[in-house]
């Protein structure tokens, strides 16, 4: 994990020129920097989902709107005011928005989901620094 690592190289660094930690505010500083590189990299792919579950419903309405425009230009072709001219063209339509739900919803439910978990890691992460720096202050501060 990128705060162990962070906080370790910084624990390190100061043991070794001086023999004790003199600086937990750098300690601190390095953690919070470690927590932002992970959440960083956890979030990373996230912005995919979002525009995903926010895009392809419109994508789906364009098709839709794209396929009644059809139907009715049918409609005017033929003359014939039946629903056996129109609701071929329009079952045709709808279909884009059912491809475009069926893209949206898993999408906006696994956004949901993994931005929980990394909403949750961070929060552990923050816990993880809180205990790093309390170990560090009682076996290397004098």
């Amino acid at each position: 994990m990128a705060v162990f690592d962070f906080g370790y190289s910084e624990v390190s660094r100061q043991a070794n020129a001086r023999g004790k930690i003199t600086n937990s505010n750098a300690l601190e500083r390095t953690l919070q920097l470690g927590i932002s590189e992970e959440v960083t990299r956890l979030e990373r792919s996230m912005n995919w989902l979002a525009t995903t579950a926010t895009v392809t419903p419109f994508i789906g309405l364009f098709g839709t709107v794209w396929g009644i425009i059809d139907a009715f230009q049918a409609l005017g072709l033929t003359g014939s005011t039946s629903m056996r001219t129109v609701a071929p063209g329009i079952a045709h339509a709808l279909v884009a928005t059912a491809m475009g739900l069926a893209a949206a919803i898993p999408a906006a439910i696994a956004y949901n989901y993994f931005g929980h978990n990394i909403r949750e890691m961070g929060t552990r992460m923050e816990d993880f620094s809180l205990e790093f720096l309390n170990l560090t202050e009682r076996n290397f501060e004098q």
